[in-house]
């Protein structure tokens, strides 16, 4: 169920990826330069962006070296290569060695980060954890209401206070909550306003010195969303907040919605960060931790059309 959940949702970006490959590999040509130029051609289309003129550049290298003789071990060798870039898997989240563990979100509006924390907050709940969750996205009084829909929905509490509130004081009171009522995860929503760089900077940084300094090492896990339908778009609004704040981890929110899931294999190599976690779909139940064998099984369609 899991895998078919993935596989459906990568459906556009495989019906160019794993397609285009599907049609290159099955006419069993010899392996030449021309071979390798349809296939970059492929890749690109599959939205790698320099991940796959990279892994190009060493495919004709292996090509030239006589290491690679058919087009078979061309495909054997370049889903090596994409799962090297993805680097090993990683644990859902870090827990606290005691206390609620503090997971801090951030991303830009509109990229799915309040429906991606209520998401984190139901399978945690799923998992058997005492979850809250804190609206410190104050700017719009649209993301506060809409996390608060979404917190009664799945049976979380939220800790919010009016639009222009102080983050870091609804943060304050968020952990002041969460220490009170032995919370195990305690899910830290925040604006996401590019546009007013230094006023994010600041803001998200009151908040983690708010944290840190109520819970010693918090926050945990600093998680960013990211919007998969922007492909390698996505690269650059990570390298701002990899600016900003020290990042574990990204959440690739819309999978489900975009033919340029390709991307996350940038985005892992890129930034050196790993994707945790992929919302498949619209429902809490959508969300899934990110595994890289099952994400080239879907991507490249090697389990089959009847994977499931």
């Amino acid at each position: 169920m899991i895998f078919a959940r993935l596989r459906d949702s990568l459906r556009k970006t495989r019906e160019k990826l794993a397609g285009g490959l599907s049609k290159l590999f099955g006419l069993k040509r010899e392996l030449s330069d021309e071979f390798l130029s349809e296939l970059e051609a492929v890749l690109f289309a599959g939205d790698l962006g320099s991940t796959g003129l990279k892994a190009i550049e060493q495919l004709r290298a292996e090509y030239r070296e006589r290491t690679l003789k058919t087009t078979d071990d061309v495909r054997t060798r370049l889903r090596a290569l994409l799962r090297e870039k993805l680097g090993a898997p990683e644990p859902e989240l870090r827990r606290a060695a005691s206390g609620p563990t503090v997971v801090l979100i951030v991303g830009v509006n509109g990229s799915g980060k309040t429906t991606s924390v209520a998401k984190l907050a139901k399978r945690c709940t799923l998992g058997g954890k005492k979850v809250m969750v804190v609206a410190c996205d104050t700017f719009r009084a649209a993301a506060v209401e809409q996390l608060a829909t979404w917190a009664g929905r799945i049976g979380v509490p939220i800790i919010k206070k009016e639009q222009g509130a102080d983050p870091a004081a609804v943060a304050f009171d968020g952990v002041t909550a969460a220490l009170s009522q032995a919370i195990d995860v305690l899910i830290v929503d925040t604006a996401g306003r590019l546009h007013t760089r230094d006023d994010l900077m600041q803001e998200l940084r009151k908040v983690r010195r708010v944290l840190d300094k109520k819970i010693p090492g918090a926050p945990h896990e600093t998680l960013l969303v990211l919007d998969a339908t922007t492909g390698q778009n996505a690269i650059r609004q990570a390298e701002v907040f990899t600016q900003v704040v020290p990042l574990t981890g990204v959440i690739l929110a819309k999978l489900d919605g975009t033919a340029k899931g390709g991307a996350v294999i940038s985005i892992r190599e890129r930034l050196g960060i790993p994707v945790r976690f992929a919302g498949v779909g619209e429902t809490a139940d959508d969300f899934e931790p990110f595994d890289p064998e099952r994400f080239l099984d879907a991507l490249l369609e090697e389990r089959g059309e009847s994977a499931g």
